[in-house]
């Protein structure tokens, strides 16, 4: 009697936490829905006082403690000194300005809406020497996607502003086409640059279900409605007019890359073949190699820089649903590094 309550307690247990698990899941996807329809907020962070604040910092722990006093006596000075030069260049010319932007592309280049109302803000307050930097890191997806990603990247260009494109991972196929519409392309030595081409595939499981008397009816109207399908049988004239378009669409990318990047050797080049940031610099795929991180440090020693971004507000649930996701993306990556290392293991 004992043992069968028990077991009954147990399953009642384990059905209420199962419950409550989905109706934490689905509470969490009511949410994020709602932040993304909320009005995003406008995040700014000084990247030169970013930069002051830390190494000050450093500074300070590697300090003797009798000595600190003295160093930030020394801190205060120079912020007197730089805030009295900052007043008396109010009235004289701009100061150079840089903007920060980021773009972390995945397949649908889910960030553009995103990323595109951040390019108006911009617009809307950059003047003449202003310089717009974008880390990017995409290895590209679907073909209007990341076509109306280079376009929003492509106003930068034609409201007159100096724009940079930071590669410091990868930026292929469509991460390529958005990085091409800018003035200078900077890549890491091993970033990963190129692979101007176009790929497609579909799955045809009709045989299988010829071989258990399944049939598939397909109706189309207009000859070229449906050129493949994946569960009625593929004809030659529509495999020749899928590869027709597939060359197309490669033939209008490659008209896009050489109009922005018009010393490269198109036709060499969008073979889809990848290179790394130190090859992509010979082939002109690049202007130069170096980090993103390098390249603002240097620019901060020159201007004022900017990192914006725009992001939902930091709702609880929000961190929650972050905090998940951060967790099982930490667990695969651990798992997927437990796995690759085990071939070097062994040997």
């Amino acid at each position: 009697m004992n043992e069968w309550i028990t077991e009954i307690g147990t399953f009642v247990v384990q059905t209420t936490i199962v419950m409550l698990l989905i109706g934490i899941g689905l509470l969490l996807m009511a949410r994020t829905k709602q932040d993304k329809e909320s009005d995003l907020k406008l995040h700014i962070e000084p990247l030169n006082e970013q930069r002051r604040r830390r190494g000050r910092r450093l500074r300070l722990t590697a300090t003797l403690p009798g000595a600190r006093k003295k160093l930030l006596k020394a801190f205060r000075n120079e912020d007197k000194k730089r805030h009295k030069a900052q007043k008396a260049n109010q009235d004289s010319t701009h100061e150079p300005r840089v903007w920060v932007l980021d773009f972390h592309g995945d397949l649908k280049a889910s960030q553009t809406e995103r990323f595109g109302q951040e390019v108006s803000a911009i617009i809307d307050v950059a003047v003449e020497n202003d310089e717009v930097v974008i880390r990017l890191e995409s290895a590209g997806g679907l073909v209007h996607a990341y076509g109306l990603a280079a376009a929003q990247l492509d106003r930068l260009r034609t409201a007159g502003l100096t724009t940079t494109v930071c590669i410091d991972k990868v930026a292929a196929s469509g991460g390529y086409l958005m990085a091409c519409t800018a003035q200078h392309i900077k890549a890491a030595p091993f970033a990963v640059i190129g692979s101007i081409g176009v790929v497609a595939q579909v799955p045809n499981i009709h045989r299988l279900l010829k071989r258990h008397e399944i049939d598939v009816e397909l109706l189309t109207a207009g000859k070229y409605k449906r050129t493949l399908t994946v569960l009625g049988e593929n004809t030659e004239e529509g495999k020749a007019k899928f590869l027709e378009d597939l060359e197309n669409t490669h033939h209008l990318f490659k008209s896009y890359v050489a109009e922005r990047r018009p010393a490269m050797d198109i036709e060499t080049i969008a073979t889809g073949e990848i290179w790394y940031g130190s090859e992509a610099l010979t082939q002109l795929l690049v202007d130069s190699v170096g980090t993103s991180e390098a390249y603002l440090v240097e620019r901060m020693a020159e201007a004022r820089v900017f990192a914006v971004k725009l992001e939902p507000p930091k709702t609880v649930t929000r961190k929650l649903g972050l905090a998940v996701s951060e967790g099982v993306e930490k667990a695969v990556l651990k798992a997927l590094g437990l796995i690759d290392a085990a071939g070097w293991q062994r040997r």
